[in-house]
C-alpha cells in the first residue's frame, strides 16, 4: 500500500467552523504517511467563473490562485470537500472552485479528465436539519465523481448549527473515527 495524498478543501465563510471541525476530526485517524494540505477556499479567492464554450474563446492558462488550486487538485490522490449545506448544496467558494474544473477540462494541456481519473472524491458537511437534506449536497459531488470517472469515497454528514455544535454529535464523530478507512480498499 503506498501513501496517499489528500487535499481538503474548506469550503465555509467562517474558519474553525463545525465542518471544519468535523473533517479535521476525520482526518485525525489517517495514516502518518498519508499527505495532508488544506486550503480554505475563501483564502484563494477566485473571479467569477466565465464560461468560454462555444466560439467564445479560449480559457486561460491558469496564473495565481487558480493555478495554485489546479496544481494542489492534480497532486491529491484524495480531494476531500468540506463544506457546510448552504442552501441544500455545497458553499459558494465550493461551487467557484467545481466551476473553475470546467475551464482547466478545456485546457488540452491540462489533460483534466484524464488526470482527475482513479482519484477519489470525499464530503464532508454539518448542517441543522436532517441528513436528507443534504441530498443535493452529496448528489452534486457523487455526479461529478462518475462524471470524472474518479472513485466515490462518501459523504460523513454531522448535525450543528451553533459554532461547536458538532462536538455533541456523538454519532457522527464515531462516524469519523472510520470514515476514511475505506480510503486503502477504494484504490488498493
Amino acid at each position: 500500500m503506498s501513501a496517499r495524498s489528500y487535499l481538503f478543501l474548506l469550503g465555509a465563510a467562517r474558519a474553525g467552523g463545525n465542518t471544519e471541525i468535523l473533517a479535521r476530526r476525520a482526518a485525525k485517524e489517517l495514516p502518518k504517511a498519508d499527505e495532508q494540505r488544506w486550503i480554505r477556499l475563501p483564502e484563494l479567492p477566485l473571479e467569477p467563473f466565465e464560461d468560454r464554450r462555444h466560439g467564445v474563446g479560449e480559457h486561460a492558462v491558469p496564473e495565481g490562485n487558480e493555478r495554485e488550486l489546479m496544481d494542489a487538485t492534480f497532486a491529491a490522490t484524495d480531494l476531500v470537500i468540506a463544506s457546510p449545506v448552504y442552501w441544500y448544496s455545497v458553499s459558494a467558494s465550493v461551487k467557484l472552485y467545481l466551476d473553475y474544473w470546467s475551464g482547466w477540462m478545456r485546457r488540452p494541456e491540462a489533460e483534466f479528465k484524464a488526470r482527475m481519473r482513479g482519484k477519489t472524491l470525499w464530503g464532508v458537511t454539518v448542517l441543522s436539519e436532517e441528513r436528507e437534506q443534504a441530498d443535493p449536497f452529496v448528489g452534486t459531488l457523487r455526479k461529478t465523481a462518475d462524471y470524472l470517472s474518479m472513485h466515490w469515497g462518501g459523504v460523513l454528514i454531522g448535525n450543528g448549527s451553533r459554532p461547536g455544535d458538532i462536538l455533541l454529535d456523538e454519532r457522527t464523530l464515531g462516524e469519523a473515527e472510520t470514515f476514511f478507512a475505506s480510503a486503502n480498499l477504494v484504490q488498493a
